[in-house]
């Protein structure tokens, strides 16, 4: 069933809201992850999933009771306004955006590498060109004719690229030699640290459910139930996925390519070809994802009147942020093509602690500024928003000084946009 809120039109389900977390979390680096965690921790490496899979669990909480207290665009931008003002909102909104654009840029690059596995040339060069402009092209195109399409798309690769996974698993579990795996020991604790730190970044990308819900059917139950769905399954596959590869490939540590290897071993030739077809599914769907919730964060500043009206307009047939969608998906195109993300990327880093912070600590503002009935509530009043805090602020100490300059220099930009705003004509901002 659709139903209409305003401009935009309710269409996306509780199965549709998961596919679209599921999407932001499993992506590119499930498939070399493993390696980094084994060159860690060796055998001890499950360790650092159960740590980083609980720790992401108390963020994802913080987000579950933000998200049922509202049914407007704008996920993490709007807590933040709403519970600390407009120039944090802002702050807030502009850092999340830059992390899908520069999470799409990447993920753009690494889908035209990974078709290069049965075309060559389509790595390089023109070849290049033409796979990263269809694919945004297409999805840009599927996005504007509306939610539904936008949705359906997520829905469709989000299964897509769980069935080679699911079977790398089912057979791996099977072939594996337990006896590699240690889990009574205790490992370094520094590098236990090191490794967990780079899961829980890993496990990011949950929160792109949080963003579209103007757009969600019955988002105060169906936006919780989402997050805490997603993440759910992402810590059991990691686990799982983590044990085959442990299990199955003795070289997992050193192996720039370990799913693909590692499938090579228990399943033959195909092995490889298998778990590339799954990478590129899995990179066409988490492109698909931040297609849909990219355009809405733009979507969802523009309507609050802190970016350009015209990012607000809505299409007359489709009912979709149009604008949005295609500023969203040119600015992708660029730096995929012509730009270096070097820093977009480092600054994802200090970013997701941002509004993974400011989240966690809106949500006992957002209980007295907004004490309607709710869909889902934290139990402990503030031990768990204090814990998923506490969490992310030692993440924090463990940024590098090139992803603290990285994400200084993305605050001072929208520091400067946000005083633009201030000074230009209110005519240009208003909706």
């Amino acid at each position: 069933m659709t139903h209409t809120n305003g401009h935009l039109v309710r269409a996306v389900g509780l199965a549709g809201l998961t596919a679209i977390s599921l999407n932001g979390v499993i992506g590119s680096g499930i498939f070399v992850l493993p390696a980094t965690v084994a060159a860690l921790l060796g055998p001890a490496s499950m360790l650092a999933y159960l740590i980083a899979a609980l720790a992401t669990t108390l963020i994802v909480l913080c987000f579950a009771e933000a998200g049922s207290l509202f049914d407007r665009t704008g996920g993490p931008y709007l807590y933040a306004r709403e519970a600390f003002g407009r120039f944090i909102g802002f702050e807030v909104g502009w850092m999340f955006f830059l992390t899908r654009l520069a999470a799409a840029g990447a993920i753009s690059h690494a889908f035209a590498s990974y078709l290069g596995y049965f075309w060559p040339a389509l790595m390089t060069g023109a070849g290049r060109l033409m796979v990263i402009t269809a694919l945004l092209g297409g999805l840009a195109w599927l996005n504007v004719r509306g939610i539904r399409y936008g949705a359906w798309t997520v829905n469709i690769l989000t299964i897509a690229k769980l069935v080679p996974l699911v079977l790398f698993v089912s057979v791996g579990l099977v072939a594996a030699d337990h006896s590699r795996y240690l889990l009574v020991a205790l490992p370094d604790m520094e590098k236990l640290r090191q490794a967990s730190l780079v899961l829980i970044f890993a496990f990011g990308g949950f929160e792109n459910a949080s963003v579209p819900s103007a757009e969600v059917i019955q988002p105060r139950r169906h936006v919780p139930a989402a997050l805490l769905s997603a993440i759910g399954v992402t810590v059991v596959l990691y686990l799982l996925i983590q044990a085959v590869a442990l299990g199955t490939h003795a070289g997992l540590a050193h192996d720039p390519t370990p799913l693909a290897s590692a499938g090579r071993n228990f399943l033959g030739p195909w092995g490889a070809g298998l778990i590339t077809v799954g990478a590129i599914l899995s990179t066409g769907g988490s492109n698909s994802a931040l297609l849909l919730v990219g355009p809405r964060i733009l979507y969802a500043l523009s309507e609050g009147g802190q970016l350009p009206a015209f990012l607000a307009r809505i299409h007359p047939r489709f009912r979709t942020p149009h604008l949005a969608v295609i500023t969203f998906a040119l600015l992708v195109w660029g730096i995929s093509l012509y730009g270096s993300f070097a820093e977009l990327a480092a600054m994802s880093a200090m970013a997701r602690l941002l509004f993974s912070v400011s989240t966690c600590l809106a949500v006992p503002r957002l209980r007295k500024r907004l004490p309607e009935p709710q869909s889902f509530r934290l139990p402990g009043g503030i031990t768990i928003p204090l814990l998923a805090t506490a969490i992310s602020l030692w993440l924090l100490t463990g940024i590098t000084p090139s992803q603290a300059r990285a994400g200084a220099l993305g605050l001072g930009v929208g520091a400067l946009l946000y005083l633009l705003h201030r000074l230009l004509p209110r005519s240009l901002w208003k909706t």
